[in-house]
């Protein structure tokens, strides 16, 4: 649970720039990449929803946020819209809420159904970007991408730091 504002941008960052790692990976190729038959959810959707999630959660705790239209069929635009919805998040509460740590604490109805607090909905934030990085990192791999590596090296950077170690 994020006590105070500044620690919630710390984890914020962090996290915001392992997405854009992701992110940055995609193809426009890639997008149409689907679950499943029974599941036709895209790449390019979940792409988009994590794009558009980060305005809109921020909205639930009365931030000022534009939430972007997606653009289909483009992996840069998702990429781009995603670093300006971040920068303006970061922004707005760097300027907004920085000595504003007491909100943290206050309930408020979320989606209008939900009653948290201010930091559990930054807390449900963060961990909703990463569930849904991981999921486009599986199906990255069925669209024939390598996904980077987030919390530690991928199949492809653990076998060049193998095949370094077995050169040395």
């Amino acid at each position: 649970m994020y006590t105070t504002i500044n620690g919630f941008l710390n984890d914020w960052k962090q996290e915001a720039e392992l997405t854009l790692q992701v992110l940055d990976k995609l193809t426009d190729a890639s997008l149409n990449q689907a679950v499943s038959d029974a599941q036709p959810r895209t790449i390019g959707e979940i792409a988009w929803h994590i794009v558009q999630s980060v305005p809109f959660f921020l909205v639930q705790i009365g931030l000022q946020q534009e939430i972007p239209t997606p653009e289909q069929g483009s992996a840069s635009a998702i990429a781009q819209a995603y670093r300006r919805v971040c920068e303006a998040a970061v922004a707005e509460l760097s300027a907004n809420w920085a000595d504003k740590d007491e909100k943290l604490p206050e309930m408020i109805k979320v989606f209008g159904v939900y009653d948290m607090t201010v930091a559990d909905v930054l807390n449900q934030l963060v961990r909703h970007q990463i569930h849904h990085r991981g999921q486009l990192t599986i199906l990255m791999r069925q669209a024939g991408l390598a996904a980077p590596g987030v919390y530690g090296p991928n199949e492809e950077e653990t076998a060049a730091m193998r095949a370094a170690q077995a050169n040395s």
